[in-house]
């Protein structure tokens, strides 16, 4: 007959040794080393509090999002101040414009050959067959109507003239300076001279057969500054070109002019 059990008591201990073992951790903390100071802060306060110092920097220093979107702005509205300028600009130089036109109905002067005295051009001498080439000089008479009533012009200095046949030009030279008056009509004289120049062998047999019928086709070409005058205001300097074709019955002083018709356009 076995005997009975006997079952520890809670105060057994055996028992109480055996439940700390079981409760105890596997890794057991470290003790800290002496003299130290172990300071546990709470979670929260640590991600949601940052230092005093870093949150001073933080308000005095804008995010670069928000600064670059006040970049952005800024750009837009100097870029739209400028359009609306550049365009009320416009509008108002269109508006003046229509209005010079509309109430002194601007016209371009005209300009036609009155004149025409040659020297110099004698194709048939063989006096010196060894220097084929001529010394042309050309006396120009020039008439300049300005059809306008309220608008004179300043011509400039820097003005051309040349007369020429075919591709080859003959002579050079330049006009003179004058202010022309409104409704004013002006003829001026200018001298064209041509040094050394050389025609070929079947320009001068053009030319000298063109002379025996009486009908030499040549051009006259004048470049001129002008500045138009309105009451008291100037304008900008722009350049009046006039080309005149002429026909003429000889090349000779008393040359005698047939036929004419000029071409006035403005470069601007």
């Amino acid at each position: 007959m076995m005997g009975d059990r006997i079952h520890p008591t809670s105060d057994s201990p055996t028992t109480a040794s055996t439940a700390d073992e079981i409760h105890q951790p596997f890794f057991p903390k470290p003790n800290p080393p002496p003299g130290t100071y172990v300071i546990q802060i709470p979670k929260d306060q640590i991600f949601n509090h940052p230092p005093p110092a870093n949150v001073a920097l933080h308000k005095r220093r804008p995010s670069s999002a928000a600064s670059s979107r006040r970049r952005g702005c800024t750009c837009r509205r100097c870029f739209c101040f400028s359009l609306c300028l550049l365009l009320l600009l416009t509008v108002a130089i269109v508006v003046a414009g229509a209005v010079m036109y509309f109430v002194y109905d601007p016209k371009v002067p005209r300009y036609t050959v009155d004149r025409i005295s040659i020297k110099g051009f004698d194709l048939n001498s063989t006096s010196q067959p060894s220097d084929p080439s001529i010394n042309p000089d050309f006396k120009v008479t020039v008439r300049a109507d300005n059809p306008n009533k309220k608008i004179g012009f300043y011509y400039g200095k820097r003005s051309s003239a040349s007369v020429s046949f075919e591709s080859e030009t003959l002579c050079r030279g330049s006009l003179v300076s004058f202010y022309h008056g409104p409704k004013n009509v002006t003829v001026f004289e200018t001298d064209l001279i041509g040094s050394g120049i050389r025609l070929s062998e079947s320009m001068r047999g053009r030319l000298i057969a063109d002379q025996n019928r009486g009908s030499v086709p040549i051009r006259v070409d004048l470049r001129v500054p002008v500045r138009a005058k309105v009451g008291g205001i100037k304008s900008w300097t722009v350049t009046v070109k006039a080309r005149c074709e002429l026909t003429v019955d000889r090349l000779g002083v008393d040359s005698r002019i047939k036929s004419k018709s000029c071409k006035v356009s403005v470069d601007f």
